[in-house]
């Protein structure tokens, strides 16, 4: 995918490798059955006889990046098998939920959106309400750790229906009911291509009535058309990955679905590597995060799923800065853009960039 005309990236402020990790970061973008740790996925796996690939927590890692390299979403996606075998249970949810949190704190992260599936997590005998209040329960948990050590991270809860089946509706009930207990919104995740969003039209009319934000899945593995019906058809706010808006400009000249993106600000959610990995992207250089940034479009730096990826925020900010020519100026852009279009009320909002996000900026600059 060839990136659109758009003005050079300041080379000025380039961090170092302590500096990046220093960063505050925000993430909107982040599968929680995507990002668990290696030796977790071991340990849990032996525990509920489940088989892996490997047990050894080290080549299990380079496994999921391997597999996940193929150029292919659907394969991609197949690699989940064997964390949502480990997440079936409370004990499975508590533990990789409190660990997802102190991982982001690791990695300098101030505020989080974590998304996952609950329809995914019933083999063990849970409820779908049991699932999200044992998830809330461990990411309560992992925020309190972090705080007590001095590295406070925010963490809000994005429930995922699977676009290929028909339990969406059930999953927006539930981000309603839950949208005081740390849910902040709803999103549709799985296979793309031949899957639309407006299939799924019920759910997302039952969200905007009961005034609950989303997100949808769009222009990854499918082009302009599933954009435009996850904006103008399903109302989302923002768009996951969003890669193929660049369809819709040519020489630096927006098309009418870029434009609208552009200017009312659409938060675009970015997974660079996940994009290589997938074929949505041919290279960190040619990702279109930075051609896109450059021509004024809200985008936004993510992980997508870290364990399936081998990556981290501080990673791909830093593949973003060595191959893309990035600084800090484009880094704190990104980060400020994530914290503007997450789903909080706006005071916090306002408040969490004046607050941690510019002043973590300014110390590198």
């Amino acid at each position: 995918m060839s990136a659109p005309t758009a003005p050079a990236t300041p080379t000025a402020a380039r961090p170092d490798a302590d500096t990046l990790r220093r960063l505050p970061k925000a993430v909107l973008h982040d599968h929680l059955d995507g990002g668990l740790r290696p030796a977790t996925v071991v340990e849990l796996a032996e525990s509920v006889g489940h088989t892996l690939p490997t047990t050894d927590p080290g080549e299990l890692a380079a496994w999921y990046v391997e597999a996940a390299n193929s150029g292919d979403l659907v394969r991609y996606i197949a690699t989940f098998e064997h964390t949502l075998a480990v997440m079936q249970t409370r004990e499975g949810l508590l533990r990789t939920a409190e660990e997802y949190v102190l991982d982001l704190a690791a990695d300098g992260v101030v505020y989080g959106e974590v998304r996952y599936a609950p329809e995914l997590m019933l083999n063990g005998g849970l409820t779908l309400a049991e699932v999200v209040e044992t998830v809330q329960e461990g990411l309560a948990a992992g925020m309190a750790k972090a705080a007590a050590a001095g590295t406070p991270v925010r963490v809000g809860t994005l429930l995922c229906g699977m676009r290929m089946w028909d339990r969406t509706r059930a999953t927006a009930d539930l981000a309603v009911a839950f949208r005081d207990a740390g849910v902040v919104g709803f999103d549709i995740a799985g296979a793309e291509d031949g899957f639309p969003p407006a299939d799924h039209l019920d759910a997302f009319a039952h969200l905007r009535r009961e005034n609950v934000p989303f997100t949808i899945h769009a222009g990854e593995a499918h082009g302009l058309p599933s954009i435009h019906q996850a904006l103008q058809v399903c109302g989302a706010q923002r768009i996951g990955h969003g890669v193929r808006i660049t369809d819709d400009i040519v020489d630096g000249k927006l098309g009418r679905l870029a434009g609208w993106v552009r200017d009312r600000r659409v938060a675009l959610e970015m997974c660079p590597t996940s994009n290589l990995q997938t074929g949505a992207a041919a290279s960190i250089a040619e990702h279109p995060i930075t051609a896109l940034k450059g021509l004024g479009f809200r985008v936004t730096l993510n992980t997508d799923n870290r364990l399936v990826s081998g990556t981290t925020m501080t990673r791909e900010m830093a593949l973003l800065v060595e191959e893309a020519g990035w600084g800090v100026e484009d880094l704190r852009t990104v980060t400020v853009n994530a914290v503007k279009s997450a789903f909080l009320p706006f005071d916090e909002r306002k408040a969490l960039i004046e607050d941690v996000v510019l002043p973590g900026y300014a110390s590198a600059l």
